[in-house]
């Protein structure tokens, strides 16, 4: 069994820790991202380890977020990996074939990003196309090195999941066969606000994921529409390669991107992106600031 539901990672409000913390809501209902960002008063039960890799176990102290965080660090996670064109109804409206095998891209470990109220910062040499776009994901976090695992024994490596926005310029997406440097600015892949254990987890297909612009839904799916599973992904991702843990992987964005809208919708200075993922991951918030 797991000592944990779900966890985050957090700037406590006492002066009597340096650094972040690693913890669980003390209430079960609480959606982190949306306390976080409305400035309530987020309560955790502090753990004795200082990641969610190896959290440790409750030490019985309760602590206030200041600052809420992106479940792993930097140093935690290695390349994120990326599969794109993995929704059924997605491909549909990009008017592109259904793949026959998981389409791979990169993005490096200084694109991740903090949930609100750290800022999502479009680059100064990206602004100019007015392209920037939003993709909803669901992100998968290794919890021990797989290597040539099979999708039967895939979920044996799987630590849990959180949400994912993986922010891209579109421009410079299509004007080069290869995804990874328009995906891959500093700050392109927000993460966050919490891990959910794999035992929380009961139908990896009942899994719902929304994607809301300034308050208005443009995406929402179930992870039954998902072309390759969970599974899948993990096994392809493994094969003759290693997956560390504290691995991400991102599993690809339901319909509804701004690109493929009428009109056309792109990230703006101002705006203000969610990604919500059931089953307790909560919302991840995304303010969006145009490098000047």
């Amino acid at each position: 069994m797991s000592s944990f539901s779900r966890l985050i990672r957090f700037i406590p409000k006492s002066s009597s820790h340096s650094g972040p913390l690693v913890g669980e809501p003390v209430n079960p209902e609480i959606d982190v991202g949306i306390a976080s960002y409305q400035s309530d008063t987020i309560e955790v039960n502090v753990y004795s380890g200082k990641s969610v890799l190896n959290p440790g176990e409750r030490t019985g102290q309760i602590e206030i977020v200041d600052k809420l965080l992106s479940p792993l660090s930097p140093s935690d996670i290695g390349t994120i990996r990326c599969i794109g064109l993995n929704y059924i109804n997605h491909a549909k409206e990009v008017n592109l074939p259904i793949p026959e095998t998981p389409t791979l891209f990169m993005k490096p470990s200084t694109a991740l990003a903090d949930p609100y109220p750290a800022p999502t910062i479009i680059p100064k040499s990206f602004v100019s196309d007015d392209a920037a776009d939003f993709e909803s994901e669901v992100a998968l976090i290794i919890g021990k090195e797989a290597k040539n695992v099979s999708q039967d024994n895939a979920l044996d490596y799987l630590l849990g999941i959180t949400a994912a926005n993986d922010i891209s310029s579109r421009e410079a997406q299509f004007a080069q066969s290869q995804w990874c440097y328009s995906k891959s600015f500093d700050g392109a892949c927000p993460v966050g606000p919490a891990i959910v254990h794999k035992s929380q987890l009961a139908k990896l297909e009942d899994i719902r994921i929304s994607g809301a612009l300034n308050g208005t839904m443009v995406q929402d799916s179930k992870l039954d529409d998902l072309i390759f599973s969970i599974p899948k992904i993990i096994s392809f991702l493994s094969q003759g390669t290693t997956l560390p843990p504290g691995t991400i992987i991102i599993t690809g964005t339901p319909a509804g991107v701004g690109w493929s809208a009428k009109p056309r919708i792109t990230l703006k200075d101002g705006d203000e992106f969610r990604v919500f993922v059931s089953h307790g991951v909560g919302t991840l918030i995304n303010k969006i600031v145009e490098e000047k």
